[in-house]
């Protein structure tokens, strides 16, 4: 699969994100507070007896599962077309569902995750890496290296040499800053193993930059 490597920023540009600003504690390991995971779960029981109440879910949700698959193809009509797929299936299989304490989120994001890799098997769309220079800087620091301007167009070549495996590590760890239970729970890995494969994806990406 070929990596095609674009600025984060024109995906800014593109879409603006809702921002809904809560002032109760929040858990820190899914940015979302434990009344508002009982109120999902509230959301997720009603839409099991009657998947008219799925509303909420679908509006709670599609804009984040739209960014997460567009910033990885870079074509707004397709990302579109795969979003609405997503919540199609989710839809379809919510009676399938086990609350495990996890947002619901977690299971939207593995559907979109294999949605995306059929776009790519059939030849939709290409795989796209969005870098802003900000990511470079910080993975920079997290090898110990100088992040300079060259470096980080050093890193930026380096990143494009990754498998997708690495890559996609190393986007949910750095670019979406998601704990390792979260990309656990994405990736379908324990959350010690999303830390051990991170940390090897930052060694190759670390032994790429050293010979390059």
């Amino acid at each position: 699969m070929r990596y095609v490597i674009v600025k984060f920023a024109s995906f800014i540009k593109t879409r603006k994100q809702n921002s809904n600003s809560k002032t109760m504690s929040v858990n820190p390991l899914y940015h979302k507070s434990n009344v508002w995971l009982e109120q999902e779960l509230t959301w997720i029981q009603k839409a099991q007896k009657d998947p008219a109440c799925f509303a909420p879910l679908y509006k709670e949700y599609h804009e984040q599962i739209f960014r997460y698959i567009f910033q990885r193809m870079d074509d707004e009509d397709l990302a579109f077309d795969v979003t609405s797929q997503v919540f199609m299936k989710a839809l379809n299989n919510i009676k399938k569902y086990e609350y495990r304490g996890v947002p619901f989120a977690s299971w939207l994001y593995r559907i979109a995750k294999s949605e995306l890799y059929q776009a790519f098997r059939d030849k939709k769309s290409e795989r796209v890496v969005n870098v802003e220079s900000v990511h470079l800087f910080e993975i920079a620091e997290e090898l110990e290296e100088d992040a300079s301007d060259a470096n980080k167009k050093k890193m930026f070549a380096c990143l494009s040499q990754l498998k997708e495996n690495d890559i996609q590590l190393i986007e949910l760890r750095f670019f979406e800053k998601r704990s390792f239970r979260e990309m656990g729970e994405i990736l379908e890995l324990t959350e010690n193993n999303a830390k051990v494969k991170t940390f090897r994806a930052l060694e190759k990406l670390k032994q790429l930059f050293i010979k390059k």
